[in-house]
């Protein structure tokens, strides 16, 4: 049910994106419950350009986007911006659906390594198969779902600039592989699987946990309403969120009796968290925020996937059809011994001049691409308040490339890409080299024109991360509880102590499911 006339219940969950979505459905399940989703932004139904996914890139810098700049670079493309998606959904209504299960050895090291106990692949394995029906699923994929609410699908090969990049990729020693079979691809290349139903509805969070569920009695949705800070106790227990339904209205409490999760991103989980006095106190203070818990790991550790880009014209005709015009990836490596890729590509059929236009190079209305990017970017930035006032925009810095390792595997990117198009099987296809053009040769040229026109594949990741109960900078144990307070969890892409090799979107609402079960457990032992 939609409702505003309600105003307590037992949880909240603030954020109705990839991983909020999923863990409101999860916690309505039980009828004894009263649950409350919260979203700044519109209900996605009845939106054509949000639902079908094929219409996916004119979400970018639309009213549907946060759109948020970044600070000035010293090492990158100070232009570039971070899409984060303004609707019901999140960015699982925003995205090209690219659906990968996270490799086992992502989320065993979240437990071997940074101390989440717990969030190890046999979990996490768990999960997937328990959210996605896919496609795959049968005798011959056992690891795969059939019941669930996600819809995954195999992209059709049907492009057939795609199925030539493929057999390109054959003849430069990357074979054609399956994706999503459990096994890690090291090496490898395929056409995706994305979530997506037949009739080409995105299955977005929204779309497969939501609208299925608009009926339930005891769930209500509460969109367009934009939380300003998290409400306590004396004894520091949240007890709900603030919220308005526009930027100079008046406030509105929404009360919590359990608890309230934090679903708002990466981006907007630690602003959130820093104006409601939880994160490093030396910059709450500077902005005259009481300092409710000293949490220094707030709005730290912020990861991405850097992405770069190589443009060709065609020879001949691009396909004028697409499930999400991004339809295959590739995967290798740039040194021996590695355990997961560190090097990815996307293949674009469509032109792809977000930041080489501004830069002077030339583009086209008929041509592909391919965009390396940095599976396990080792560069760390941060997301720190503008101000005390929840309408500003905060401080994304990403400080890309500030680690050399990055720039060495995307300049490894650039190159891999010219030995695979120069390839027979696509001969027929590879016309001028647009960008960064045949005069880009040496390490130095190509990584001067990576600094200047990269982008991202929009996966900020790790700002509120969990960890060992411990460390200091973790601010979140393992069952997604934020330290110093009670009530309070945290549930998105921020949680990640380490960012996924693959897309994240399907692993972000494989933490809303674990979050849900994280309740019940709690409620259980109660």
């Amino acid at each position: 049910m939609t409702s505003e006339a309600k105003t307590e219940f037992d949880y909240i969950v603030v954020g109705g994106g990839s991983a909020g979505a999923a863990v409101a459905s999860r916690l309505s399940e039980d009828p004894s419950l009263e649950v409350a989703l919260v979203e700044a932004g519109p209900d996605d139904r009845g939106i054509p350009e949000i639902l079908q996914l094929d219409r996916w890139m004119e979400l970018l810098e639309s009213g549907y986007d946060w759109d948020y700049p970044i600070e000035e670079q010293e090492n990158g493309n100070s232009f570039m911006r971070h899409a984060r998606a303004k609707v019901m959904g999140g960015c699982s209504s925003h995205n090209s659906c690219i659906a990968f299960w996270a490799p086992r050895e992502d989320i065993d090291e979240w437990e071997q390594k940074f101390g989440a106990t717990g969030w190890n692949s046999e979990m996490a394995f768990r999960l997937f198969k328990q959210l996605e029906s896919n496609e795959d699923a049968g005798p011959d994929a056992p690891h795969h779902g059939d019941s669930g609410p996600v819809h995954l699908m195999n992209v059709p090969a049907s492009d057939p600039t795609g199925r030539a990049l493929l057999d390109a990729c054959e003849q430069s020693g990357i074979p054609k592989v399956h994706f999503n079979t459990g096994e890690t691809v090291i090496n490898g290349a395929s056409f995706f699987q994305i979530n997506r139903q037949a009739d080409g509805t995105r299955a977005s969070s929204s779309v497969s946990y939501i609208h299925p569920i608009m009926e339930r009695e005891n769930f209500t949705l509460l969109t367009g309403l934009r939380a300003k800070e998290l409400t306590f106790d004396a004894d520091n227990r949240c007890t709900g969120v603030a919220v308005v339904d526009n930027a100079f209205a008046r406030t509105h409490h929404l009360t919590a009796r359990s608890e309230v999760i934090v679903s708002t991103g990466a981006i907007d989980s630690p602003k959130l968290l820093m104006l409601s006095g939880i994160g490093p106190a030396a910059q709450l203070e500077g902005f005259g925020i009481p300092v409710r818990v000293d949490s220094p790991g707030v709005g730290e550790h912020l990861q991405d996937h850097p992405e770069g880009v190589i443009q060709w014209e065609a020879k001949q005709p691009m396909t004028e059809t697409s499930t999400q015009w991004w339809e295959a990836g590739i995967f290798t490596t740039t040194e021996e011994g590695l355990d997961r890729p560190d090097l990815m590509f996307h293949y674009g059929s469509v032109p792809f001049d977000m930041h080489t236009l501004r830069q002077g190079f030339p583009t086209t209305e008929n041509g592909f691409c391919l965009t390396p990017n940095v599976t396990h970017a080792r560069s760390r930035g941060t997301v720190r308040l503008r101000s005390r006032d929840f309408r500003d925009k905060p401080k994304v810095d990403p400080r890309y490339f500030t680690d050399p390792h990055d720039m060495r595997v995307m300049v490894a990117g650039i190159k891999k890409a010219r030995e695979i198009a120069a390839q027979p099987a696509l001969a027929e296809w590879v016309g001028t080299e647009l960008y960064p053009g045949e005069d880009v040769q040496s390490d130095e040229q190509i990584a001067d024109y990576i600094r200047a026109t990269h982008n991202t594949v929009y996966h900020p990741a790790g700002t509120v991360r969990m960890g060992a109960v411990e460390d200091a900078m973790s601010p979140l144990d393992p069952e997604l509880r934020v330290k110093g307070v009670t009530g309070l969890r945290v549930a998105d892409a921020s949680v990640m102590p380490e960012l996924t090799t693959v897309n994240p979107n399907i692993t972000t609402m494989m933490i809303g499911e674990r979050c849900a079960e994280l309740v019940r457990e709690a409620r259980q032992a109660s």
